[in-house]
């Protein structure tokens, strides 16, 4: 840890977070980073979650919550609250937005994903952080979708346009060995893109009074379909698998999420506590790292937090990717499957019950014996946080730096980029 600098540095954290966990994962992820490297640096983090406070921030980390706006399984936005008109919304999480920059005059800003953020609602503070000089970058999780999808869409949000009038570097929590996200973009030559790796995850401390579920205590698969607000196909095919093979060698844990539908969860948890000594279920665990680097196995959709997870703890994986609204999950299964740092069902989680059920039980049984990620050797797979660090270091320090000559740093590829070869 260096000594603090004559200003400490302030960094803000803008994440529109309308849908599951990963964007307010990532970011809690990136400020812990900076505030454990940088005596005294201060992060506020605005985000869009409605699970913002069920999770714990490190000294010197704070939230801002924003108005809750959802987004459907169809990747339209909507109001959260019925009868509201989505611009009200939008207007009041800019004003928002724009307040706490204004008052916490970040010396660094980083954006989660979105160039203009919901609906254009970062604009305006963008705008006023170019006239205060702060420095602002744009962190990007390794896939977004594939071009054909993503090209249109950045046009209608004018994201290049954004991209090369306000920031200094673009940020990919990636390496281009697996993906390049922009690849099918105009980028300017003179848009600095900067691969990280990925964001490496440590198991946190054991909290007071935590309790861990039943099945735990011996070797167990863990089903984790992240939020779950689109994990019901995953968790039923799952269960199914239970249902038709009484032979499977190993009990799961399955954590629903916390946006799975209650309705739902009830119907599954009915299912599961008919298999008793089999199957058992949580619903939200804000330090599920303690039961990933635990599990024999992991059963997931692929996103790019419990991918992170995955090859931070080095647990073999089997991944059943969605590929609706985008196919961001699938381009990565297929690209970690190619590199044999992960296993794919294909055919999606809504094979169901019946025939399909039986797939899943053949993936269950092979999941133990399946290699470790870590046979796989990349540099700098996993340095996305220490490379935040330099980055921000280097930023600030010197208002023309240039992207790190060495590790991790990635600027062109020596091999083909998996992803996005992948049709």
């Amino acid at each position: 840890m260096r000594d603090a600098p004559a200003s400490a540095p302030r960094v803000l954290i803008y994440s529109h977070d309308t849908f599951g966990l990963g964007h307010l994962r990532r970011s809690r992820a990136i400020a812990h980073a900076i505030v454990a490297a940088e005596r005294g640096a201060r992060v506020v983090i605005v985000s869009g979650s409605p699970f913002v406070d069920r999770f714990g921030f490190a000294d010197r980390v704070s939230a801002v919550r924003l108005p809750v706006v959802t987004k459907r399984v169809d990747g339209i936005y909507a109001p959260f609250e019925p009868g509201s008109a989505l611009d009200d919304r939008i207007a009041e999480r800019a004003a928002i937005v724009a307040a706490t920059a204004e008052a916490f005059r970040p010396d660094l800003t980083i954006v989660d994903k979105e160039p203009t953020g919901l609906h254009g609602e970062f604009l305006p503070t963008l705008e006023r952080l170019s006239v205060q000089g702060g420095k602002c970058v744009l962190g990007l999780r390794d896939i977004l979708d594939d071009g054909e999808r993503l090209a249109p869409e950045w046009a209608r949000k004018g994201a290049v346009e954004a991209i090369e009038r306000y920031y200094d570097e673009i940020w990919v929590y990636g390496v281009p060995r697996i993906h390049e996200p922009l690849r099918a973009l105009p980028l300017g030559p003179a848009t600095r893109l900067v691969y990280l790796g990925y964001l490496r995850r440590e198991v946190p401390d054991w909290p007071p009074g935590r309790s861990e579920p039943a099945l735990a205590g011996a070797p167990f698969l863990l089903v984790t379909p992240g939020g779950g607000g689109d994990g019901a196909g995953l968790i039923d095919w799952v269960i199914s698998a239970y249902e038709t093979d009484p032979g499977l060698p190993l009990p799961a844990i399955v954590a629903f999420g916390p946006f799975l539908d209650a309705d739902t969860r009830t119907a599954f948890l009915a299912r599961i506590d008919r298999q008793p000594g089999r199957l058992s279920a949580i619903t939200f665990d804000s330090e599920i790292e303690h039961l990933m680097s635990r599990a024999a196995g992991i059963v997931a959709m692929g996103g790019y937090n419990t991918f992170c997870e995955i090859l931070s703890f080095d647990r073999r994986a089997l991944l059943v990717p969605r590929t609706e609204p985008r196919r961001e999950q699938e381009i990565r299964a297929v690209a970690a499957e190619a590199l044999g740092l992960a296993r794919v069902l294909h055919g999606g989680p809504d094979a169901g019950r019946g025939r399909g059920a039986a797939r899943m039980a053949a993936a269950l049984r092979g999941l133990p014996d399946q290699p470790v990620p870590s046979r796989f050797v990349e540099p700098g797979l996993l340095d996305g946080l220490g490379g935040v660090v330099e980055r921000l270091r280097a930023l600030l320090a010197d208002p023309a730096a240039g992207p790190s000559p060495g590790p991790p740093f990635v600027e062109s590829r020596a091999e083909p980029c998996l992803g996005c070869a992948h049709p």
